[in-house]
C-alpha cells in the first residue's frame, strides 16, 4: 500500500451525501459476505475517523439502519439509498468507505480482499480487517 495520503471525495449517487477522505491512493478493500453487505455488494476499505469528513448539510440527508449486535451503524441517503460509507462492527473507531463510491482520479489501485462476514466472530480474528484500517493511523 502507498505510505502517500491523498484526499479523496465522494458521495452518494444523487450529490445529496458529500465527503472527503484522506487515505492511500492504493487502498486494501474488503468484499463482505455479510446478509447486509452481500446485498448490497458492499466492498470497502476502512479509514481511521478522524480522516473522514462530512461535507456540507450532508447529515441532514443520511439515515441509519443497524441490526445484529447493533454495533455496525449502516448509514444511506434518505434520498436515493446508496451507503457511501458506515462504520464497521470490525473497526467501530473507523469508517468504512465504499470504493465505488469514491469520485474518480484519486484511487491509483485497489486490492480486494474476502471478508467472511457470515461467520463474523471467526472471521474478525483470522483477517488482517482491522490490522490494515490500524496501519493506516500511523
Amino acid at each position: 500500500m502507498d505510505a502517500e495520503k491523498v484526499v479523496h471525495t465522494g458521495g452518494c449517487h444523487c450529490k445529496s451525501v458529500r465527503w472527503k477522505v484522506v487515505a492511500p491512493s492504493s487502498v486494501v478493500a474488503w468484499d463482505c459476505n455479510c446478509s447486509n453487505c452481500n446485498m448490497r455488494a458492499n466492498t470497502h476499505f476502512i479509514v481511521p475517523a478522524d480522516d473522514f469528513e462530512l461535507l456540507g448539510d450532508s447529515g441532514k440527508f443520511l439515515t441509519t439502519y443497524t441490526f445484529g449486535a447493533q454495533t455496525a451503524k449502516h448509514t444511506f441517503c434518505k434520498i436515493c439509498g446508496i451507503t457511501s460509507f458506515y462504520y464497521p462492527r470490525s473497526n467501530p473507531d473507523g469508517v468504512a468507505v465504499t470504493f465505488r463510491c469514491v469520485d474518480p482520479g484519486t484511487l491509483s489501485h485497489v486490492e480486494i480482499r474476502h471478508f467472511d462476514g457470515k461467520n463474523w466472530d471467526s472471521a474478525y480474528n483470522q483477517t488482517e480487517c482491522v490490522a490494515t484500517a490500524n496501519a493506516m493511523k500511523r
